[in-house]
């Protein structure tokens, strides 16, 4: 009982800890996008040294390497909106807006795999969808903010899919890091075209050190150990304690930047439709799915 405490304490750890990346994207000076490509940078040089410290072997091979290449892309893409949607906006928003990556895996999951939407699924988008109008009629201001948070939502909706389907046949952490690689050349690509190599990216003593937090600890630390938890916890509260991120964030956000990320009732009532929603899918499907092996077993 101890050790499953401990690993909830954990996993609660990592999600507040994911949750205050948010808070740094905020703080931190830089554009999106160079944001990004120091953030990857750091964090698959760190996952490098912990392979190499633990001795663990992160071969794969071409075609692999190939397939999480190409995927980190879409999770370079997915970060660059994300933060591009809170210096658009505010932190509450893109967390808010981040969180219809429910909806998205809910309608794009079955076109990648045999699966069929569910009627809570159709629910869970509808309701989703309420929220997000409601944010979207009362702050307008935050538009393009909005947009990005979506548009970030459906990148990380698509990458996630993939990963499903990567991660039984290989280390997480060893997916990761490749996605990592994928996400800096990619992004690095970007920067050679656009011209983006300039003075806008150098760094302040306060970007550094949030930077160094963002990439080693709440990217590669704290993804190492979610991953290790997660091995030892059901799907079920696994599910239930991700789902606090957005919570997490908010309320960091309110303690840190004050009247800057206080909003209309408007935003908290399409914010609190959409958290209660995406916070009991999984108690609800957990329970149908309970319900369902019951009659199956006694009919």
């Amino acid at each position: 009982m101890k050790f499953k405490l401990s690993n909830v304490f954990i996993l609660h750890l990592t999600v507040f800890v994911w949750g205050f990346t948010a808070i740094l994207g905020a703080l931190i000076t830089v554009n999106e996008t160079h944001l990004t490509w120091y953030r990857v940078l750091i964090a698959f040089s760190s996952l490098y040294l912990w392979f190499k410290y633990k001795k663990i072997n992160f071969s794969v091979n071409k075609e692999q390497f190939i397939k999480l290449f190409l995927t980190g892309g879409i999770v370079g893409l997915h970060w660059i909106l994300f933060f591009g949607a809170i210096k658009a906006s505010t932190v509450s928003v893109a967390m808010v807006c981040l969180s219809s990556l429910t909806l998205f895996t809910a309608v794009l999951e079955p076109l990648f795999s045999s699966k069929s939407v569910s009627k809570l699924e159709i629910l869970v988008g509808f309701l989703i969808i309420l929220g997000i109008y409601m944010i979207f009629k009362f702050e307008t201001e935050y538009e393009t903010g909005i947009i990005m948070g979506i548009s970030s939502a459906f990148c990380a909706s698509i990458f996630s899919i993939i990963n499903a389907k990567q991660v039984k046949n290989r280390a997480a952490t060893v997916i990761t890091y490749y996605e990592l690689i994928g996400a800096f050349c990619w992004i690095s690509f970007y920067l050679l075209l656009t011209n983006g190599y300039t003075e806008a990216m150098i760094l302040s003593k306060s970007d550094i050190i949030y930077l160094l937090i963002l990439g080693v600890i709440c990217t590669s630390v704290a993804y190492v150990a979610g991953v290790m938890v997660m091995k030892e916890l059901s799907a079920f509260r696994v599910a239930l304690i991700t789902n606090l991120e957005p919570v997490y964030a908010i309320i960091l956000a309110l303690f840190i930047f004050g009247k800057d990320e206080q909003m209309t009732s408007g935003f908290y009532g399409g914010a609190s439709i959409i958290l209660a929603t995406i916070f009991l899918y999984p108690i609800v499907k957990t329970r149908l799915e309970k319900r369902k092996l019951s009659k199956n077993l006694h009919p």
